[in-house]
C-alpha cells in the first residue's frame, strides 16, 4: 500500500484499535494465542457490522442523525415498524436488533453475566444473518458468523468483556463506508499480519504479497469487464482474489473459493464482508479442493473466467493418493499424481495437482495466473514438463513472469507466475524480474520489494507484448517446443559477440606481442622443469 494511505488519519485510527484489542487480549493471557485470532478478528467484525448497520439506517431513516443517542430512538420503534426497516436496507447489509448495537449493550456492562450477555448476542446475531453470512464446508455445514469469544479467556470474562468494549468506542467506522479497496486491503493486511500461519494445516494461508497480487490483477484484467466469475482453489484469506475482484469491480463479477483450513475461510469471509463482496459469501466452501471438488454445474467441475492461485507447493497428500488416482481424476490431472517422497513426505510437490485443475477448471475464454517455484519452468522431466507441454501444444499458455528472490519473506524459494488464456493462440510473453526490487529486512528475513515503478514495468510489458534485452522476450509456440518447452525467459535472450574493427598493422602487433608472451611463458616453463630434476636427484634416503 502506498504511504499516502497509510498516513491517513482513519487509517491510524483503525490500525489503533487492532493494537488496543491485541493488547486486551495480550493482558488476559492471550498474548499470540491461536484463540487471540478468533476474538480479533471476530470483534472486530461485529464492530464493523455494528458501524455499517448504523450507517444504513441513518440513510433510511434520515432523522437518527440528528439525534445524540440514535440507537435508543431506533429502541422506542414498534417491532413490526422495526422489521419493515429490513426490507429498505441492503441485503449485503446484517440486521441488527436494537439490545444487539454495541452502545446499548456496552449500557449493560454492569450487569451480572455481562460476558455471557455477549456471547448470546453474537450468537443470536449469527442465527439471524446466517444464511447471508455462514460460510459453508464440503458436505453442506454451516461455520456460523461468531463463536463465543469470552469462553476463549479462562478467568475474569465478564472484565475481559468490558475490556473489549471499551476499546470498541475508540472509533466509528460510519463515515469511511465509502473507502474504497486501498483502505480496506491495508486494514486486511494489518489485522492478520501476526496470524498468518496455519501450524498443523495441509494449506498454509499465504498471504500473497501486494506486489504479487497486483501484478496478477493487472495482466489478467487489462481492459474493463463485467459479469465474470473468479475463483480461487486455495484461496487462503484472500489477497489474490481481492485484488483480481476490484480490478474487475466487485459488483461485476462473483467470488468463488476452497480452502481446506477452516481458519483461512474466516478470514476470507472477513475480507469479502470488509470490500463489500458479501454477496459471494455463499460460495466460499471450506473442504479439500485436490479430493472433493465442490463447485459444480450441471454434474460437472464448473468452469470460471477467471482463477488466480498461489498454492501450497510441497505438503504431505500421502493419504489422498488413492483417491486421486481415481478413474474419475483422470481426466483432471492428466500429468499424473506427484510421488511421495520416502523420506520426506512433507515435500510432496502438490503444486502440480492445482495446475492442472485450475487447467481443467477453465472455460472456452477462462484466463488464469498460478504462482509456481520457478523450477517448474525448466524442469525437464516428469509432472512439470507434461504440463508444460500440454500448456504450449493447446495453446493456452499467455506468459510466465519469474519474480525475484525473497518476494515472500516466509519462504526462499524462487517463484515464478504462470499465466494461462485459452485464447492466446500467437505470441508468448517471458518475463525476467529477477533482479528488480529492493532488499529490506524484515523480522529476522530477508524480503524484496517492488517499486511501483518496476510493478508497472511488469505490467505493461507483458500486456503490451514487449522485447527488451535482458528482460523479456516474445517467442512463438514452435519457439518453446524447439528448447524443450522452457518457460525461462534467459534461454531465448540472444547472447551478443562484440566485435572491434582494427587494422592490419594493429592486428600484426597484436599476434607478435601474444607470440613474445607465449615464448617467455615456454622459457621460464624450461627453466622450472630443470629445476625439478635438480630437486629430485639431490633426494637421498635416511
Amino acid at each position: 500500500m502506498t504511504k499516502e494511505i497509510n498516513d491517513k488519519p482513519f487509517v491510524i485510527k483503525t490500525k489503533t484499535l487492532i493494537d488496543e484489542l491485541k493488547a486486551v487480549c495480550a493482558s488476559y493471557g492471550l498474548g499470540n494465542d491461536g484463540n487471540e485470532f478468533k476474538i480479533i478478528s471476530q470483534i472486530f467484525l461485529y464492530k464493523f457490522l455494528n458501524d455499517k448497520f448504523a450507517s444504513e439506517i441513518k440513510q433510511v431513516k434520515p432523522e437518527l442523525a440528528e439525534v445524540e443517542h440514535w440507537e435508543k430512538e431506533l429502541a422506542k420503534m414498534e417491532d413490526n415498524e422495526y422489521q419493515m426497516l429490513r426490507y429498505q436496507m441492503s441485503d449485503a447489509t446484517a440486521f441488527l436488533l436494537p439490545h444487539q448495537l454495541i452502545p446499548n449493550l456496552f449500557d449493560r456492562q454492569n450487569e451480572p453475566d455481562f460476558a455471557k450477555t455477549v456471547d448470546d448476542t453474537l450468537a443470536d446475531i449469527s442465527a439471524t444473518n446466517n444464511d447471508l453470512f455462514a460460510v459453508k464446508t464440503e458436505d453442506g455445514q454451516k461455520i456460523r458468523l461468531f463463536d463465543r469469544i469470552t469462553e476463549f479467556v479462562s478467568s475474569k470474562r465478564d472484565a475481559f468483556a468490558v475490556a473489549l468494549f471499551n476499546k470498541l468506542t475508540i472509533f466509528n467506522f460510519e463515515n469511511i463506508m465509502g473507502e474504497g479497496f486501498d483502505f480496506f486491503s491495508t486494514i486486511f493486511e494489518y489485522l492478520i499480519k501476526d496470524y498468518n500461519s496455519d501450524a498443523g494445516g495441509k494449506y498454509a494461508e499465504y498471504y500473497t504479497p501486494h506486489a504479487v497480487s497486483e501484478i496478477i490483477a493487472n495482466i489478467l484484467v487489462p481492459n474493463p469487464v463485467k459479469d465474470k466469475i473468479i475463483y480461487d482453489p486455495s484461496a487462503g484469506s484472500g489477497s489474490l482474489l481481492m485484488n483480481l475482484a476490484h480490478a474487475i469491480g466487485q459488483d461485476k463479477c462473483t467470488v468463488y473459493s476452497q480452502d481446506i483450513s477452516q481458519k483461512s475461510s474466516n478470514l476470507l469471509r472477513l475480507n469479502l464482508v470488509l470490500n463489500n463482496l458479501v454477496h459471494s459469501i455463499e460460495n466460499v466452501i471450506q473442504g479439500n479442493t485436490m479430493t472433493d471438488p465442490y463447485h459444480k454445474k450441471e454434474g460437472k467441475l464448473r468452469t470460471f473466467d477467471y482463477i488466480v492461485s498461489n498454492p501450497p507447493f510441497k505438503l504431505d497428500f500421502s493419504d489422498d493418493v488413492e483417491i486421486l488416482k481415481k478413474k474419475e481424476n483422470k481426466d483432471r490431472f492428466f500429468a499424473g499424481i506427484p510421488n511421495v517422497p520416502k523420506k520426506a513426505k512433507d515435500k510432496m510437490a502438490i503444486y502440480t495437482l492445482f495446475l492442472q485443475h485450475i487447467m481443467y477448471s477453465l472455460n472456452d475464454t477462462g484466463k488464469a495466473a498460478i504462482v509456481v517455484p520457478t523450477g517448474f519452468i525448466t524442469a525437464q522431466s516428469g509432472i512439470d514438463k507434461k504440463i508444460r507441454q500440454k500448456l504450449v501444444d493447446t495453446k493456452m499458455l499467455a506468459g510466465v513472469v519469474s519474480m525475484p528472490s525473497n518476494i515472500f519473506a516466509t519462504t526462499g524459494t524462487n517463484v515464478s507466475i504462470v499465466f494461462l488464456d485459452k485464447e492466446n493462440k500467437e505470441d508468448v510473453v517471458l518475463i525476467d524480474a529477477s533482479n528488480l526490487g529492493t532488499t529490506v529486512k524484515e523480522d529476522k528475513n530477508q524480503k524484496t520489494l517492488l517499486s511501483e515503478d518496476e510493478e508497472y514495468q511488469i505490467i505493461n510489458t507483458f500486456i503490451n507484448k514487449e522485447a527488451i534485452e535482458d528482460f523479456s522476450v516474445v517467442v512463438k509456440y514452435d519457439d518453446i517446443k524447439v528448447k524443450k518447452y522452457s518457460l525461462s525467459a534467459g534461454q531465448y535472450f540472444e547472447v551478443k559477440i562484440e566485435y572491434i574493427d582494427i587494422t592490419a598493422e594493429e592486428f600484426d602487433t597484436k599476434l607478435k606481442g601474444f607470440e613474445n608472451n607465449l615464448d617467455k611463458l615456454f622459457t621460464e616453463s624450461d627453466k622450472l622443469e630443470s629445476q625439478i630434476q635438480r630437486n629430485f636427484k639431490s633426494l637421498k634416503y635416511e
